[in-house]
């Protein structure tokens, strides 16, 4: 905790910017939920007894995904994938889009508290805030009509979004935050990338040849798994009610 503590201590600017993040994606997350309950002319308690029970289980599987990571060979070593967004997903589906930002940020709080940052925040902020990007279209289109269509619809609006978003987030924010607090040139981060691809030139190729296709990997990957098991678990997870 003493080295966590000394860790947002010397990066108090970018940790504030970190929770400003969080509270963004929890307001958008309810101004979506509470626009579908006015949709559908209904109305529902956000936090449950039964969703607060389940966010802190697949906060605590997310946690456990988020830790099994591995690299791909057409990005650098730093970038890693994992699969933790797959109980964030199933999480938003039953309980909707607060739920499923409350999840990914318990997820990033246990890994934080348990083992720290190697990141300087900037490898969890990365992970929050992409993984908000896929849930927050995926529930937004889900809640309009809850039917496997919409499901899949949600799904690809969210990978697409979560692609996209990841490309400008690590051109405009991320690489050169982490370039400044690391103090590794811009150059050298890109030669990283030229190592595992010639064709990575510069910052644009970067973001394009690495960063893009790794969110597609992953975000269409997490989304077939969900699509596979959410149908056969809902019912468990809502406790009988689809």
């Amino acid at each position: 905790m003493n080295g966590l503590w000394q860790t947002i201590m010397d990066n108090v600017l970018f940790v504030a910017e970190f929770v400003g993040t969080i509270v963004a994606m929890f307001l958008i997350a309810y101004f979506i939920e509470k626009y579908s309950q006015a949709r559908r002319n209904v109305k529902e308690k956000i936090f449950t007894t039964r969703a607060i029970t389940m966010i802190g289980m697949f906060s605590a599987l997310a946690f456990i995904l988020f830790l099994i990571e591995f690299p791909l060979p057409f990005a650098p070593a730093f970038y890693q994938v994992d699969f933790s967004e797959i109980p964030v997903l199933i999480g938003t589906f039953a309980f909707g889009p607060v739920a499923g930002v409350m999840i990914e940020f318990c997820k990033i709080l246990l890994k934080l508290l348990i083992k720290g940052t190697g990141t300087a925040f900037v490898g969890e902020l990365a992970n929050f805030a992409v993984g908000c990007a896929l849930l927050l279209p995926a529930s937004l289109v889900y809640e309009r009509k809850k039917c496997k269509k919409n499901a899949i619809l949600g799904l690809v609006a969210g990978s697409a979004t979560m692609t996209i978003f990841a490309v400008f987030f690590n051109a405009l924010y991320l690489l050169p935050t982490f370039s400044v607090m690391y103090g590794w040139p811009m150059d050298t981060l890109i030669a990283m990338g030229t190592k595992v691809n010639e064709k990575i030139t510069d910052m644009t190729s970067f973001v394009v040849l690495a960063v893009g296709p790794l969110n597609i990997f992953k975000s269409v990957l997490v989304s077939i798994i969900t699509m596979l098991i959410y149908k056969p678990l809902s019912v468990v997870i809502k406790g009988g009610n689809k």
